[in-house]
C-alpha cells in the first residue's frame, strides 16, 4: 500500500525506519532503489504505476541534490513524502533539504526532517487512515501511548 524508494543502497538505513513504522501500524508496504538521474527510466515506469500496482503513498528517500522525490511527484497523482538524506556527497545535508522542500507550485512534496523517514511512516500511516478504520485505530493508540510517555518523563522528573 505504501512505496518506499530511496536513490542508492546508501539510504537503506535511513529508509528502514519508514518500513519499521509502517510495519508496526499493520500497513503494507514495498522497497526498491530508484534513482532519478542513474535509472530515469525505473522512475517514471515506477511513479506512472504505482497507483495501478495498488500504492496509496510513496515516500523517497534521496540524498546530494535528491531530485527522486519531487520528479516522482511530477509523474503521479499520489501523495509524495519526501525524506532528504545526509549522504557523503551532501553539504550537510542542506542541498537534500532544499532539493526536496523548494517545489514549484503545482508539484507538492511533504517534505521530512534530514534523515525524517520514521516522521514519513507516521504521515504515510495518517494518509492511509483516512480511509482505512484499522489504521486509524492503530495511529489513535499509537498517540495515547506517546501522551503517556511524556506523563511518565513527567513523573519521573518530578520525582
Amino acid at each position: 500500500m505504501v512505496g518506499i524508494i530511496m536513490g542508492s543502497l546508501s539510504d537503506r538505513s535511513v529508509m528502514q525506519e519508514a518500513a519499521d513504522v509502517l510495519t508496526t501500524f499493520g500497513i503494507t508496504w514495498e522497497i526498491d532503489i530508484v534513482s532519478a538521474h542513474r535509472t530515469p527510466e525505473k522512475m517514471v515506469e515506477y511513479a506512472k504505476t504505482a497507483r495501478s500496482r495498488g500504492l496509496r503513498v510513496i515516500i523517497a528517500g534521496a540524498g546530494g541534490a535528491a531530485h527522486l522525490p519531487g520528479m516522482v511527484a511530477s509523474l503521479t497523482t499520489l501523495p509524495v513524502i519526501g525524506v532528504p538524506v545526509k549522504s557523503s556527497n551532501s553539504i550537510d545535508g542542506w542541498d537534500s533539504v532544499l532539493s526536496i522542500l523548494q517545489m514549484p507550485a503545482g508539484v507538492p512534496v511533504a517534505t521530512m526532517a534530514l534523515n525524517g523517514a520514521r516522521n514519513a511512516g507516521i504521515l504515510a500511516a495518517q494518509i492511509v487512515g483516512t480511509f482505512d478504520e484499522t489504521v486509524a485505530g492503530n495511529l489513535g493508540r499509537f498517540k495515547e501511548e506517546l501522551k503517556e510517555k511524556v506523563a511518565e518523563m513527567s513523573r519521573t522528573l518530578q520525582g
